[in-house]
Parts: C-alpha cells; sequence; structure tokens
C-alpha cells in the first residue's frame, strides 16, 4: 500500500512494474483523492481516502508500505501514531519503504521562500529514529539519492508546486516576485532542472511481532 499517494505518478508506476500487485492507495486530501478516481481504471490499483494516522485496515494484512515524501507532511503530534499504524498492518517480517526530503539544494532553496520544512523534516527523522531505537522496526537499510526534478517554467513550478491543493500557500506579490527570481536564476534552454536530495530507510516489522 501507499501511503500519501498525491498525483499518483508513483503509484501507477509501480503498478505497471508489478502488475501481480495489489496496491492500495491512500491519500488524505480529498481534492486530490476525487482527481485520482476520474483516473482511466487500472486493474491492480484501488484509490481510498484516509490519513497515515489511522488507517482502515485491518493489522498484518499488508506486505508493504510506501511513503514517498509524505511522512513529513503528517502533523507533527501524530507522526509517531502514523508509524504505529504502519507496524499494525503490516504483517509479520513485511517492509516500509519510506523516502524524505533532505533540507538543503537548489530546489529546497527555492521552496523555503515561501514554505519552510526544516522543522517538519527533521521531526519525521527523529520519529523514525525512535521507531527504530525502541526497537518497533529494525533498520534495514538507509540511502541516499539525487531526485531530478523538471520544470519548463515558472508557471509549470506554480501549477505543480505553489497551488498544490493538500496546503494552502497563499503568497502576497512580493514574495511571489522572490520565489519566480530565485527559481528563474536556474533557468537554461531546457527550463530548470533540480536535483532533490532524498533519503530512503527501509524498515522491517520484526518477524515474530
Amino acid at each position: 500500500m501507499e501511503l500519501g499517494c498525491g498525483d499518483a505518478e508513483m503509484t501507477l508506476a509501480i503498478a505497471a512494474q508489478f502488475p501481480d500487485a495489489n496496491i492500495m492507495a491512500f491519500e488524505v486530501d480529498r481534492v486530490q483523492h476525487e482527481r485520482n478516481l476520474e483516473l482511466p481504471e487500472t486493474d491492480n490499483v484501488k484509490f481510498h481516502l484516509a490519513g497515515a494516522e489511522r488507517i482502515p485496515l485491518s493489522a498484518g494484512t499488508v506486505d508493504m508500505v510506501m511513503m514517498f515524501k509524505s511522512l513529513h507532511h503528517v502533523p507533527i503530534n501524530m507522526m509517531g501514531q502514523a508509524l504505529r499504524e504502519v507496524h499494525r498492518i503490516l504483517k509479520p517480517g513485511g517492509c516500509a519503504h519510506i523516502s524524505e526530503p533532505v533540507f538543503q539544494g537548489d530546489f529546497n532553496d527555492v521552496l523555503r521562500i515561501f514554505h519552510d520544512e526544516e522543522h517538519v523534516r527533521r521531526e519525521a527523522f527523529k520519529n523514525l529514529k525512535s521507531a527504530v531505537k525502541t526497537g518497533m522496526f529494525e533498520l534495514v537499510s538507509e540511502e541516499f539519492h539525487l531526485s531530478p526534478l523538471s520544470f519548463k517554467d515558472f508557471a509549470e513550478f506554480e501549477e505543480q508546486i505553489i497551488n498544490v491543493t493538500h496546503t494552502d500557500h497563499k503568497l502576497d506579490s512580493e514574495t511571489t516576485e522572490r520565489v519566480k527570481a530565485q527559481f528563474e536564476s536556474h533557468l537554461g534552454d531546457k527550463g530548470v532542472q533540480f536535483h532533490q536530495p532524498i533519503r530512503v530507510d527501509i524498515l522491517r516489522k520484526h518477524a515474530d511481532a
């Protein structure tokens, strides 16, 4: 299952690569969920409306949980509960794939002008470390990579990043101009190409849990 599937781009890519997998894709943003329901039907994907802190599934029923840049969007006071829910629904020996953006890089420098995520990202990582330290999960691996992000122009950035429905970004004209100037300082012949640093933690539920 995927928690915080957003526009389902990753969901559908995984579904195409693993046609025998049955994927449940959860999204807490009702507007985006309604859009996902309008996507062309895919046999092995079902969309659901729910947040990570309260997953409407029975215990021990899921082989793998995926969270792609979504844990830091969970309210801070509910992050621990979300990880307990992930643990609850996983089968013994099941794994959680949790990727989170690192607070650095050119894309981050643009984003932080209007949406500084340093605190929530640190809290997300702190909760992950706590889940391993307390023995809830076993840390299988932790890896880092650069994730490419491309925008043809500022209008596309504005549509995809500033105007997301899960967060109400209200930018005044001065802030918008600052964001645009910072963004366009990276503009080249092929638009803007960012490489966002990502940390990926693979956690496993103990086989005897």
